[in-house]
């Protein structure tokens, strides 16, 4: 587990996936304010942060 914490691609897409998780949380509890803005932004941050950290690079 460690050393997915010291890489920097897994760490950047765990970021975005909580972000995402916020997002998306915010819109099912009820706040209306600006709720499409943040459906498609939480859906691209979770697309985005799932991606980095599954994609692995060549060592």
């Amino acid at each position: 587990m460690y050393k997915k914490l010291n890489d920097l691609q897994f760490v950047i897409g765990l970021f975005f996936s909580v972000v995402s998780l916020i997002l998306l949380f915010n819109v099912m509890l009820g706040s209306n304010v600006s709720s499409k803005l943040n459906v498609y932004t939480g859906s691209g941050f979770l697309i985005f942060g799932l991606a980095m950290m599954l994609i692995r690079g060549k060592k």
